[in-house]
């Protein structure tokens, strides 16, 4: 098993430094995606590339795509430089690093599984946000007749790295915020195992969310949408699997 960290970047450069500074603190290298982040930013990822260069790789997008582009990008590129599995966390500092060890425990002990966030908030979280993810919640459980999946829209997870890529390169998933949670139940479906590991979350340490409330909430309605029409043409084999348990 051959981990690295994969974080998606845009214009986090103030928070980045310190998340890739806990991340190798648990010895694990970096594959930084630029997803078109201003120069200021740019630069930062720059400099952590030159101080570490042995373990710290940047991928660069032109122009920004999105946080699910990014991770894409991220995950083939860390399958290209060899790595079995692949932790996601974000740049802005709101995951605990400290909580590394036990999603690389997890992932060591079921290598076929993916290792899900479920978080534990702080006074920090909008409200907004929290009532949001239910919504969410509620609409995983329908397209997967299961609740195998606590929380899909937490961005600390391990995946492992073919069956991902090869769902990524093979199904057109969406770009922005609705990743984390499509990515999440399409690989449920085609029989991966998902184990949730309690984790703390708070809000960005930079004060930067680029979660567009109107736009990004539209895409993930459209994506539960997508999903359950694809239910139910795969409600024979969730049934079954079901019932097989």
């Amino acid at each position: 098993m051959k981990v690295c960290a994969v974080i998606p970047v845009y214009n986090h450069g103030e928070a980045v430094g310190a998340v890739v500074k806990a991340v190798r603190g648990h010895g694990l290298p970096c594959v930084l995606v630029d997803d078109g982040s201003e120069p200021g930013c740019a630069a930062v990822l720059d400099g952590l590339a030159r101080e570490d260069s042995e373990h710290v790789a940047v991928v660069r997008l032109p122009q920004n795509e999105g946080k699910g582009g990014a991770m894409m990008a991220g995950l083939r590129a860390a399958l290209e430089r060899g790595y079995s599995h692949a932790l996601q966390i974000d740049a802005d500092g709101q995951h605990n690093a400290n909580d590394i060890p036990r999603f690389l425990a997890l992932a060591k002990s079921q290598p076929d599984t993916l290792v899900c966030g479920t978080p534990v908030y702080d006074e920090s979280v909008p409200k907004g946000r929290l009532y949001g993810r239910y919504a969410t919640h509620i609409w995983v459980w329908i397209n997967t007749l299961s609740f195998a999946i606590r929380d899909s829209m937490c961005g600390f997870r391990v995946y492992p790295l073919k069956p991902t890529v090869a769902l990524i390169d093979s199904v057109k998933i969406g770009k922005r915020m609705d990743f984390d949670v499509e990515v999440l139940v399409r690989l449920f479906w085609r029989g991966m195992h998902i184990l949730n590991q309690p984790t703390q979350v708070r809000y960005p340490t930079d004060g930067i969310s680029h979660f567009d409330v109107l736009w990004d909430n539209v895409r993930i309605s459209g994506m539960h949408a997508r999903l359950f029409f694809g239910m139910l043409g795969r409600l024979p084999v969730l049934l079954w699997r079901k019932v097989a348990k």
